[in-house]
């Protein structure tokens, strides 16, 4: 494999990590909405 190619595989790898670990990040410090949330009219609802 050339270096070229361990150079764009290298940096394609990286930009994924980064870019899904923001979003993890995103996702986990997040604020909770308040309730009520909008399922809130199916708490009643049999199943």
């Amino acid at each position: 494999m050339s270096s070229g190619a361990v150079i764009t595989m290298v940096i394609t790898q990286a930009t994924f990590v980064v870019v899904t670990g923001y979003f993890f990040y995103r996702v986990l410090t997040s604020k909770p909405k308040p309730e009520p949330d909008s399922y809130s009219e199916n708490d009643d609802v049999p199943r």
